[in-house]
């Protein structure tokens, strides 16, 4: 039983990794299959198109095209994602109950069976149930939002793995919100009070953290978070 139930309406910090820490996307391709799955999953009722939107990733469809009509009913908001080489987090908000455990088992289930077809192989390919934390726990949304969003420059991802990594940096920074929904993405930019400032928010966040694990700060700044616990075990 997870500590936190899952609560519509509410925020949650979700996270896995690949089994053994292996590597769970291999080439671009991969990434742009599971951002297309993260958006069409994130809907009750399987957006109809879903198995001709997937056969066309096979030509690379691009996410920010596909159309959702608007009366379609989420399962779940994504609010936040980043998408690391070898594991993954999400801030997502529950929109009806269940809805979170639905999406996490389609999206979980559906990508271990592309891969695993893909690379003929079998078994797990992510490492047992998704961990969960409630978001809005104090003092520490403002923390894990920005740990969420910039969570790439948490690790020291080799320069030839950077290509595979996908993050809503990007449609926060244009405003332009193709994954992330976009009544929830602008509500946190007007929260920050812009990009900028959640930009820079984000920096002193990350410094904190890397230094937390003995790497390499972005910069000289320190703050006393000792509240806050950042060690999730995701590298």
């Amino acid at each position: 039983m997870r500590k936190h139930p899952f609560i519509s309406g509410s925020y949650f910090h979700i996270y896995n990794r690949g089994v053994d820490k292996r590597s769970i996307f291999m080439d671009e391709k991969d990434a742009a299959r599971f951002l297309l799955s993260m958006k069409l999953f994130s809907y009750k009722d399987p957006v109809g198109s879903l198995e001709l939107a997937l056969r066309e990733q096979e030509s690379f469809v691009d996410v920010r095209r596909l159309q959702i009509p608007k009366n379609k009913e989420r399962l779940v908001s994504i609010v936040e994602y980043c998408l690391n080489p070898n594991h993954f987090h999400f801030i997502l908000k529950q929109e009806i109950d269940g809805g979170i455990s639905e999406f996490m088992k389609r999206l979980q289930g559906g990508y271990t069976r592309y891969f695993n077809d893909k690379n003929r192989r079998s078994g797990a390919l992510l490492q047992g149930k998704f961990k969960s934390n409630y978001a809005e726990k104090e003092n520490y949304f403002e923390m894990i939002f920005a740990y969420v969003m910039w969570n790439y420059k948490v690790h020291n991802i080799s320069k030839n793995k950077l290509k595979l990594v996908r993050s809503s940096e990007e449609e926060y920074e244009k405003g332009n919100f193709f994954i992330i929904n976009p009544k929830e993405g602008n509500k946190f930019l007007e929260w920050f009070g812009g990009y900028e400032n959640f930009y820079r928010h984000g920096k002193e966040i990350i410094d904190i953290v890397r230094e937390s694990r003995g790497k390499k700060s972005f910069k000289d700044r320190r703050d006393n978070l000792e509240e806050i616990d950042f060690h999730f075990n995701d590298d």
